[in-house]
């Protein structure tokens, strides 16, 4: 299966997350990134478009061969959908329609989750806005893998078998490490992506809907656009726990590579985070950062340093009051 890994722990720290204090040092000195918070109008376009695209893509996925089938998938279908995972990201934060538009934010999720063909738009936000608060924290950031699957897949092979099943363990990992009981509108979404699924099948048959999650599941594994989930928070230089990406994927993917200024920033836009760099450059361009996508998910594969071990871990705390 290849080199075995380096590591055979998780890198301890007692320090907090990096970014509250350097939020408050960036905005002690520019206090003007204030005024980029809020949500970006032009967002709900630019996703409904791609919804819409999709769309009209299950009136021609049916004439298709499988093999075509899954190239337009791996290459077309899943790039998009993948974009809607991260437009559901962006909703997250409630930078759809603002923080005062809840429910406005709620029913976009469950429209942009629709191409997706599996019910995350809910569950992901309560989730993910943990991973914010608490990140690193060993029992409440379900963005870290755990402890069997770094034992499991710690050599060449196994680290490129994990990439392939990075979908099944992204989504199911929450449910395990720390599951929490279904909300109502957890149901809702989950009725409305039934439903849809089904009208697909009806209208446009079974080959249609295999073309939404197919889509969906390859774009999350090894996939260019899937480099981001390791990108983001492993650790690729001992003593930093989040990685910026500057290329060109960030025009697909609403800026998700300028992850630093992202976490630094949750209330700024997608749109509006290079705007974040522009102002405060000394505190981003000497970060260790990445160029690549595609050569993130080779270099975790090859380099011995790197793995499901290479995250920096915090002794949980628990939660705040």
């Amino acid at each position: 299966m290849g080199a075995h890994v380096s590591r055979n722990d998780f890198e301890w720290v007692h320090t907090e997350e990096p970014h509250a204090s350097r939020r408050k040092i960036i905005l002690e000195k520019y206090p003007e990134i204030k005024k980029l918070y809020g949500y970006d109008p032009n967002f709900k376009w630019v996703v409904t478009g791609m919804v819409f695209t999709q769309f009209l893509m299950l009136t021609l996925v049916s004439y298709m061969s499988w093999p075509v089938l899954l190239l337009v998938a791996y290459c077309f279908g899943g790039v998009i959908n993948h974009s809607l995972m991260l437009a559901i990201h962006e909703i997250a934060h409630s930078l759809a329609f603002g923080h005062n538009r809840p429910l406005h934010n709620k029913l976009f999720g469950f429209f942009a989750n629709l191409p997706i063909g599996i019910p995350i738009s809910i569950s992901f936000k309560k989730y993910h806005l943990e991973h914010h608060r608490y990140q690193g924290d060993e029992k409440i950031d379900v963005d870290l893998p755990t402890l069997i699957e770094a034992k499991l897949f710690c050599t060449t092979g196994g680290k490129l078998l994990w990439l392939f099943l990075q979908p099944f363990f992204y989504s199911l990992r929450p449910l395990v490490v720390r599951p929490k009981p279904p909300t109502p509108m957890e149901v809702i979404n989950l009725i409305i992506q039934l439903m849809f699924d089904m009208i697909v099948v009806k209208l446009f048959g079974g080959r249609a809907l295999a073309y939404l999650l197919i889509g969906s599941l390859l774009a999350m594994g090894i996939h260019p656009v899937a480099g981001h989930f390791i990108s983001e928070h492993y650790m690729f230089k001992k003593g930093f726990e989040t990685y910026s990406y500057y290329g060109p994927l960030n025009w697909i993917t609403f800026n998700v590579g300028y992850h630093n200024e992202h976490h630094d920033f949750p209330a700024v836009p997608g749109s509006r985070l290079p705007e974040v760099k522009r102002i405060a450059p000394e505190f981003y361009d000497d970060l260790p950062q990445h160029n690549s996508w595609s050569g993130v998910l080779w270099d975790f594969v090859t380099d011995p340093d790197i793995g499901p071990y290479a995250r920096i871990k915090r002794k949980n705390q628990g939660l705040d009051s």
